[in-house]
């Protein structure tokens, strides 16, 4: 596989061979792809036409298809060698199947009518584990969603497992808190000049992170390594509580300290999007990152990640 821990020089023509689809084409895909570009061919699928001039120049040969439309995938089908699945799923309205991943689904129905490809890597979340009051987590514990979301990335697992079976090599990447400097919103800097508050001590919550690069780093090392039917935690090695989180992008920025609440404070004040984020508690594991994908994390904890802005 082309190197992700030093500069990648030349490689052996197989690797010539090889298509790699990128489903989802955001800011994680456009990284991994950034990786990977001159080495084989990638392939990009995106419903949006307007954006067919940016991807290819950025390297990626456009499939315009639309997940939501299943008919329009079936030319996927055979197309790669190797998939990167990074969309999310549908918003699905409450009295519908709201924990169904449709995405997914009609994505490995199409791949499924020609030719499998190798390798299957899918970007989930660490909130298919739900609230783990703090304990350190492994890939072995009990799946236990709590939100629509994450509900909606159990069975995306559970879809992409159904390829496996089929005799691809699927790795599941659960993936905490993305962040980056040159990523929009990438760092709690406008939350902090907004003077949100954050929870006290006493109340506060675990939280994981991961920088957009080194997850971009695992994507790509997850095309390649690791068992097939294997989840892996895509987290740095942080220990560290969202607020004091919070307090260190302060200290960085040179921005006052945020308020600190009680959680009934919180819950008055503060929209449930991030509520939700506060409701949920545990310390990933991410041995299997570094043992079995070998990915050596350029940024190890948060620390290093917000000073290299």
């Amino acid at each position: 596989m082309p190197s992700i821990n030093s500069p990648l020089g030349a490689r052996p023509s197989r690797f010539r061979r090889e298509r790699v689809l990128v489903v989802g084409c955001g800011d994680v895909g456009m990284r991994a792809a950034g990786l990977l570009r001159g080495r084989l061919q990638l392939i990009a699928l995106t419903s949006s036409p307007a954006r067919v001039p940016q991807l290819r120049q950025a390297g990626l040969t456009p499939i315009v298809a639309d997940l939501d439309q299943p008919a329009s995938l079936r030319r996927l089908s055979g197309l790669a060698t190797r998939v990167l699945h990074l969309a999310p799923p549908a918003r699905v309205e409450e009295g519908a199947q709201w924990w169904r991943d449709a995405r997914t689904l009609a994505l490995a129905r199409a791949l499924r009518l020609r030719s499998l490809p190798s390798a299957f890597v899918y970007g989930s979340t660490s909130g298919v584990y739900g609230n783990c009051g703090g304990a350190l987590v492994a890939e072995t514990r009990v799946l236990r969603p709590e939100t629509p979301r994450a509900h909606r990335r159990v069975d995306a697992e559970r879809t992409v497992r159904w390829l496996g079976r089929a005799g691809v090599a699927v790795r599941i990447l659960r993936i905490p808190g993305i962040y980056a400097p040159d990523r929009e919103g990438g760092t709690p800097r406008e939350r902090l000049r907004r003077g949100t508050p954050v929870l006290r001590a006493e109340d506060d919550v675990y939280t994981n992170h991961i920088h957009a690069d080194d997850l971009a780093r695992a994507c790509v090392a997850a095309l390649w390594r690791g068992g097939p039917q294997r989840a892996f935690h895509a987290s740095d090695d942080s220990e560290i509580k969202m607020g004091d989180y919070i307090d260190l992008a302060a200290r960085l920025y040179g921005l006052p300290l945020p308020p600190r609440i009680a959680r009934d404070e919180a819950q008055a004040q503060l929209p449930l999007s991030l509520l939700s984020f506060m409701g949920e508690s545990r310390r990933l594991d991410n041995t299997r990152l570094k043992r079995e994908l070998r990915l050596r994390l350029r940024y190890p904890t948060v620390a290093a990640g917000l000073a290299s802005g």
